[in-house]
């Protein structure tokens, strides 16, 4: 039997507030460290999320970029890089809890650069903007929030990184987001509102990621969590 919709959005909250425990264990063990590959992190990534969590399972690729990696949307596979002493690296990771899904990126950096500060702290800020013009406008289309999204990263003396900024999450494995249907990400083809029911009468619950570049100095951050809850 299907979770009521409660259920649902306290399994999605809960699947997220193990991934920002997650996260805040990887700052404060230093796991993204100078000297490290970006494979060799990944790795040690999993291992922790296994011992704090039993998790062995990831419903998408697990990803650790530095350096001109963090240009590369999604869909690219980069050689793998070894962390440099002023470098700025992003983690996207999507591991399951009891069957839930959660979809987490943070942007870690490692020297001084003032730029690439000011961009990791950007990035949490336009996710915050994004969120609440999300909640002004009970009829926001993917298309619609996308637009804003790259409103904001254009302002703040930034391009986005991607052609879409979020896609739909739910229980694993969700309503399937090939590059076809649009209809599950917030990209500028999708005209249709993002508070709506799936295929299965259920809400719908989005993702929103912000991949902010700066191509000049060939570098990048990622930020990204639930919008709807």
């Amino acid at each position: 039997m299907a979770d009521d919709e409660i259920t649902r959005a306290t399994r999605l909250l809960d699947a997220q507030a193990k991934a920002e425990r997650l996260f805040a264990e990887i700052g404060a063990l230093g796991l993204v460290a100078p000297g490290a590959g970006e494979r060799a992190v990944s790795d040690r990534i999993r291992d922790l999320a296994n011992d704090l969590f039993g998790t062995t399972r990831h419903w998408h690729k697990r990803i650790v970029r530095s350096g001109p990696n963090t240009l590369m949307p999604y869909r690219e596979n980069p050689p793998d890089r070894t962390i440099g002493a002023d470098d700025i690296v992003f983690a996207d990771f999507g591991p399951i809890f009891e069957e839930y899904e959660a979809d987490f990126g943070r942007t870690f950096v490692l020297g001084d650069d003032p730029v690439k500060h000011r961009l990791r702290d950007d990035l949490a800020k336009i996710f915050e903007a994004g969120k609440r013009f999300f909640a002004a406008d009970p009829d926001i289309t993917g298309a619609g929030l996308y637009a804003e999204v790259e409103r904001l990263a254009k302002d703040a003396g930034w391009e986005l990184g991607g052609w879409h900024a979020g896609h739909l999450v739910g229980e694993f494995p969700h309503e399937t987001i090939e590059g076809a249907h649009t209809e599950s990400y917030i990209t500028p083809a999708n005209d249709t509102p993002l508070r709506r029911t799936d295929k299965a009468g259920r809400r719908c619950h989005w993702i929103l990621e912000v991949h902010l570049v700066d191509r000049e100095r060939e570098f990048g951050g990622f930020y990204e969590e639930l919008l709807t809850l």
